[in-house]
């Protein structure tokens, strides 16, 4: 097999510029299409066997279904996973899609280092279809894993860290960064002149987008307006208290999920900050009913969290629904859903 520069097997595309023709034409080849001539069969042919190309068969098992199952990889602990309304949501979302698909959900969770290698040798075991990729930290190896394998997957969220590229894995996400400049666009609207913002992980790419949301609209805000929080609702009263410690005169937060923002509701009610009157909250992820029924209901950025889990479900599946021309496979693209602030009595 001949390597490429940058050390990747050969793709279909490699071919195409060896046999000096179209993409489309060498799959017609490869699969003994009547519509290509012998010539050209055979000039395709020579720079099949030249290249050492193989098809690639893990994105072909989406088209035969050999397993009718998708593996649901989650980088969450299970006490978690089973709490906080987005998962559910999320996986609501993937099981109804795959329902239409006639798939089944394996559920895989990732708690521990250790818990890598036993999720890989499954995923590389022909058991599932295709994977879908969740919850994401910087430079997680789960996307390499499955590339290696050329197991088809779906990234939730886009990567983060040196492997930005996500292995080749598209990606759905929501306009994180969009959103948050929103949010605190609506709170400067409001007269506050002291916006602080609790950030989720910082080593996952959905914090840092709405970070620099934050920071795009806010240009010279300080280090003692920013905490970091870890999108629990622990988290979000731990980081509130950190910030009334160093900014007493904060009269607004951007706050970088619902759940961290029902925490701060709870630290500021306790502290004796009157919502809205002396600070404002703005939550993100518009979580039913969790939001609206927050004490006062919750102004915050909705992103269609169920839609996603279907759409990433749809991605992965959409060789078997929407073919190429030639029937082949079309690479997937990756998505950015829109967000929109939703007003109530918080902000």
């Amino acid at each position: 097999m001949t390597r490429q520069p940058n050390g990747q097997r050969p793709t279909l595309d490699d071919v195409a510029r060896r046999s000096g023709v179209s993409r489309s034409t060498v799959s017609r080849a490869i699969n003994g299409s009547p519509r290509v001539s012998p010539a050209v069969t055979e000039r395709v042919r020579q720079a099949v066997t030249e290249l050492g190309y193989v098809p690639n068969q893990a994105a072909r098992r989406l088209v035969t279904r050999c397993n009718d199952a998708v593996a649901v990889v989650v980088t969450e602990p299970q006490n978690r996973l089973f709490v906080d309304p987005f998962f559910d949501l999320h996986l609501r979302g993937i099981r109804q899609e795959l329902a239409q698909q006639g798939a089944q959900l394996v559920l895989l969770l990732i708690e521990e280092p250790d818990d890598y290698a036993r999720v890989g040798n499954f995923l590389g075991g022909s058991h599932v279809d295709g994977a879908l990729l969740f919850s994401l930290r910087a430079d997680d190896p789960l996307p390499a894993m499955v590339a290696r394998m050329g197991l088809p997957a779906v990234l939730g969220g886009r990567p983060i860290g040196e492997g930005e590229s996500g292995g080749g894995c598209a990606y759905v996400d929501a306009d994180n960064r969009g959103g948050a400049r929103e949010a605190v666009r609506h709170l400067v609207s409001l007269g506050r002149t002291r916006i602080a913002t609790i950030t989720g992980p910082l080593n996952q790419a959905a914090a840092v987008d709405r970070l620099d949301g934050y920071r795009d609209v806010l240009l010279d805000s300080t280090p003692h307006l920013i905490v970091e929080g870890d999108f629990t609702l622990q988290g979000g009263a731990d980081a509130m208290s950190a910030l009334l410690e160093q900014s007493p005169d904060l009269d607004a937060v951007f706050v970088a999920s619902d759940l961290m923002a029902g925490g701060a509701l709870r630290v500021l009610r306790d502290r004796g900050r009157r919502v809205p009157d002396d600070v404002a909250v703005i939550g993100f992820d518009d979580l039913p009913p969790l939001a609206e029924a927050m004490d006062p209901p919750l102004t915050t950025v909705h992103q269609d969290i169920e839609g996603m889990g279907r759409l990433m479900a749809r991605l992965l599946f959409r060789p078997a629904s929407d073919p190429s021309e030639d029937g082949g496979i079309q690479p997937l693209t990756s998505v950015i859903t829109p967000t929109r602030l939703v007003l109530r009595q918080s902000a």
